[in-house]
């Protein structure tokens, strides 16, 4: 299933967009799409009984906000170098384990909301990243069998970075990953029965219509379900918690000098295979 929210900021509505590509309200079924409906099976049975049934009433589109596909985010948990070929480009040794930082829930946007470029910023960047919807309480799992069991579905990440604040102010990168409006998520939540090999996932995005990413996860150093169970040893995750799972090469960081951050009036564009596409203008915080 491919599900959404939908509406204004703050009072988005649950919603489905079925196999003939038509938005579906799903109001009257379920309150929300986030951690509680994840972890109940039944729940998500009668969702997928309406849509089998056609019992969904259809939405008008049009001039209709999408927002982030997931509500009640309890955390974002990223990785870093996560890409063999994103290593290279910024010069880093491949991380013997996955370099694991922080997003804030507030972080979130919509996938065509306005990304805000921070105050005092010259090095805002991108990274087109395949984001891991926890369904499932995880904790200490064994194995790769084990970590996929415990995925409810899949969504496109835009993991916005500030390399000045990330890399050059001291301290931690989380400085440099959360700013305001820095982690764009949806358009949909997949389920993960639709996403039978996250390993094959090709990874895209543009710059002003220029294309600056293209990879796969195929290119991961550490796969979605090794991630899941690594992630799992060091803290419990819990339904809606929500996994970045790296980027691969091609943002700005990695290019020649003059390096080409991001400034207001430019406009991105990403997707990740079957999960669907974003895009967001830049103006000034």
């Amino acid at each position: 299933m491919k599900l959404l929210r939908v509406g204004t900021a703050g009072a988005e509505r649950p919603a489905l967009l079925d196999a003939e590509g038509i938005l579906r309200d799903l109001s009257g079924v379920v309150d929300d799409i986030d951690g509680t409906l994840l972890a109940d099976d039944a729940a998500l049975g009668r969702v997928r009984a309406a849509a089998e049934a056609g019992e969904l009433p259809p939405l008008d589109a049009a001039g209709l906000r999408v927002g982030p596909p997931l509500g009640r985010i309890g955390k974002i948990v990223c990785i870093g170098l996560n890409y063999h070929d994103h290593a290279r480009e910024t010069g880093a040794e491949p991380p013997a384990e996955p370099v694991i930082f922080f997003k804030a829930a507030d972080t979130v946007v919509g996938p065509y909301d306005t990304v805000l470029v921070p105050r005092g910023s010259s090095k805002t960047d991108w990274e087109v990243e395949l984001a891991v919807v926890i369904g499932r309480t995880a904790r200490y799992l064994e194995s790769a069998d084990e970590a996929l069991a415990h995925v409810a579905g899949y969504a496109v990440a835009h993991d916005v970075s500030e390399r000045e604040f990330q890399i050059e102010r001291g301290g931690t990168w989380d400085k440099g990953k959360n700013c305001e409006t820095f982690n764009p998520l949806g358009p949909w939540l997949v389920t993960a029965d639709e996403v039978p090999d996250p390993q094959n996932l090709s990874l895209r995005l543009w710059v002003n219509g220029e294309l600056k990413q293209d990879g796969t996860t195929a290119q991961q150093i550490f796969p979605v379900a090794e991630v899941v169970r690594y992630v799992s040893q060091f803290m419990t995750l819990y339904p809606g918690d929500v996994i970045n799972t790296g980027t691969p090469a091609g943002v700005a960081l990695g290019q020649p000098e003059p390096k080409p951050f991001l400034r207001a009036g430019d406009v991105v564009e990403l997707e990740v295979a079957g999960l669907g596409r974003q895009r967001q203008e830049l103006k000034d915080a």
